[in-house]
């Protein structure tokens, strides 16, 4: 395989990522907290979109406990953008040491 070769591989590979990186960021994923008492929806680049509250767990004298469940809703977000991230991009980047890029 020639230098040319090479380099038309490489930014082949290099379009199809970003290709994928743009449908990733346009993709959807709820998290949930509380049995689905508060759920937060966020886009692929971990923009949040949506945040719905059950009105059986907004209790004025326990707002903490309120605050615990935006937040785990969040997280459980964030982590499920994570994983499709992985899953969509991984195969780019199998094998390569790209610190930063999850």
């Amino acid at each position: 395989m020639n230098m040319n070769q090479i380099m038309r591989q490489a930014k082949k590979m290099q379009e199809e990522l970003m290709k994928a990186q743009e449908a990733l960021q346009q993709q959807t994923l709820e998290g949930t907290a509380g049995g689905g008492a508060v759920k937060v929806t966020m886009d692929g680049a971990k923009n949040v979109r949506a945040v719905e509250i059950s009105r059986d767990v907004v209790d004025p004298e326990d707002v903490e406990m309120l605050q615990d469940l935006i937040l785990a809703a969040i997280q459980d977000a964030s982590a499920k953008v994570d994983q499709l991230t992985q899953q969509t991009l991984g195969k780019y980047t199998r094998g390569l040491n790209l610190p930063g890029l999850f």
